[in-house]
């Protein structure tokens, strides 16, 4: 199975995006290495722009197959209608129903011959205005906007064994995304989960952050050096929570609190 994260960052007033997974499929009793967070570019002679990124869960075969649909549709409508450029808000939108539309017919004929799709996929984007686009499709092919609400995905196995409650506890929204490292939140819930549910991997990386930076769309990979970071951040921050759990029971939640408050001001 799977797990894939996408939550807004709002930076500066500006949306970005950042989409991570595990690297865990599991078929029968094996299970193997494989990417699920799949960027969508548009070459222009040495020129790469960023279109969109996309992360699915669910048969491998239906999630390449849409993968490679989303890049046909962005890439043809870019071309022809879009100048070359990363879409717009509006654009992205029209883009997605055209996606929608492919997909219901190709999981309605599915239907017809007695298979049922396992199948969820979120592709999203961010257009030159920093407005973020985030949409969640599911097993009839159905598209939803979310980039407003909830503002975050999870999909996969791992939303079942604590992905949302992980994003709950603590405290993520978009509104309050600006105070929080994404990254670091990503790689935390991903390797927590995997440490109790086997269908799921530990975070290795596989990580990408669309957004504006100098009035241009980007959209980057996680690196190595950052990944080792994080890597580090996630050990000590399960170990400071697992302190605190422990403090909880030997001294007052208020006295605690004060203490974290005079932290923060410093």
């Amino acid at each position: 199975m799977t797990l894939v994260l996408v939550l807004k960052w709002v930076l500066g007033g500006r949306e970005g995006v950042v989409i991570s997974s595990d690297s865990r499929a599991t078929v029968g009793p094996v299970s193997y290495e494989t990417r699920k967070v799949h960027p969508i570019l548009l070459r222009i002679s040495e020129e790469y722009i960023p279109l969109a990124v996309a992360g699915g869960a669910g048969d491998a075969t239906l999630i390449k197959q849409s993968y490679r649909l989303c890049e046909k549709i962005l890439q043809d409508l870019a071309v022809a209608e879009w100048e070359s450029k990363t879409p717009s808000f509006e654009q992205f939108e029209d883009a997605v129903r055209q996606i929608e539309s492919t997909l219901i017919s190709r999981f309605r004929g599915l239907r017809e011959q007695g298979l049922e799709p396992d199948f969820s996929m979120v592709l999203a984007s961010v257009d030159q205005n920093g407005k973020a686009s985030i949409y969640q499709f599911d097993d009839r092919g159905l598209a939803e906007p979310i980039h407003d609400n909830p503002g975050f995905a999870v999909i996969g196995k791992g939303f079942f064994t604590g992905g949302n409650l992980l994003l709950k506890l603590l405290n993520y929204t978009p509104e309050r995304s600006g105070e929080l490292d994404l990254g670091a939140l990503s790689a935390f819930i991903i390797d927590v989960i995997s440490e109790i549910d086997p269908s799921v991997g530990p975070f290795i990386g596989e990580s990408y952050y669309m957004r504006v930076e100098k009035g241009n769309v980007v959209l980057g990979s996680l690196k190595e050096e950052a990944l080792k970071e994080y890597k580090e951040k996630v050990k000590h921050r399960k170990e400071i929570i697992q302190h605190l759990w422990r403090l909880f029971d030997q001294v007052e939640e208020r006295k605690i609190m004060k203490k974290l408050k005079e932290l923060e001001a410093e």
